[in-house]
């Protein structure tokens, strides 16, 4: 696996042309496909669930990044998985029993994730971080797509590499909301691993290039 990877979000595709993003990802250098559920409750907004997962799942080619912004996120760990989730991303907010969340996605065969909003400091994981593949970073307020950047996000990012460091762990650092090529280089520099980028793709005159170039920052940013 490359060590930066990076996730078209489906939230900003256009849905009257769902076939051909699609197409347009698969032929793309994108890693993964991420996938916002929304339900109304935990985010003030609803975006989609099973029949559009499954319909999305049976046209990508790339594994589904699934990020539950949803209340009771347990109830509901199974049916993703079999509808097509390769990662599923719960948030610490929306968790009663975190660990014993975490371990309900392991033991589905997903990799499992824990999310962050803004204003959740990353202390609070203390007692999770050996259990996770993932941790996202929220660098806008759940809910919706086109948000401008919280910069606060990048020390937030660096504090958070340096206490994996410290315990010599390894899960993969995400990125999501308003992630693009004018901040790309900075978060990977700062320890992030996988950047969620959604209008800044699928909002571009080529999304094809815009995830080429997404990719070149890494490689440039990793190669030494």
């Amino acid at each position: 696996m490359s060590q930066h990877l990076v996730a078209p979000s489906l939230l900003a595709a256009d849905f009257t042309q769902l076939a051909a993003e699609m197409a347009l990802v698969n032929r793309s250098q994108a890693d993964w496909l991420h996938f916002d559920v929304m339900d109304g409750r935990f985010v003030p907004n609803i975006s989609f669930g099973f029949p559009i997962m499954e319909a999305v799942q049976k046209l990508c080619q790339k594994p589904l990044d699934v990020h539950l912004m949803i209340l009771e996120p347990e109830k509901y760990i199974s049916a993703f998985r079999d509808a097509g989730a390769a990662v599923i991303t719960v948030h610490y907010e929306a968790c009663v029993h975190l660990h014993r969340t975490i371990q309900e996605i392991k033991a589905s065969g997903a990799k499992a994730g824990v999310a962050l909003n803004p204003h959740t400091p990353i202390e609070l994981l203390d007692d999770i971080l050996e259990d996770v593949d993932l941790i996202l970073l929220m660098s806008v307020n759940p809910g919706f797509g086109g948000q401008k950047f919280i910069y606060r996000t990048i020390p937030k990012i660096r504090r958070l590499k340096d206490r994996l460091i410290e315990r010599n762990l390894s899960p993969l650092i995400e990125i999501d909301g308003g992630v693009g090529l004018q901040n790309a280089e900075e978060l990977l520099k700062a320890g992030a691993n996988v950047l969620v980028a959604g209008n800044s793709v699928f909002g571009a005159k080529d999304p094809e290039a815009t995830i080429a170039q997404l990719k070149a920052i890494g490689e440039e940013v990793y190669k030494f």
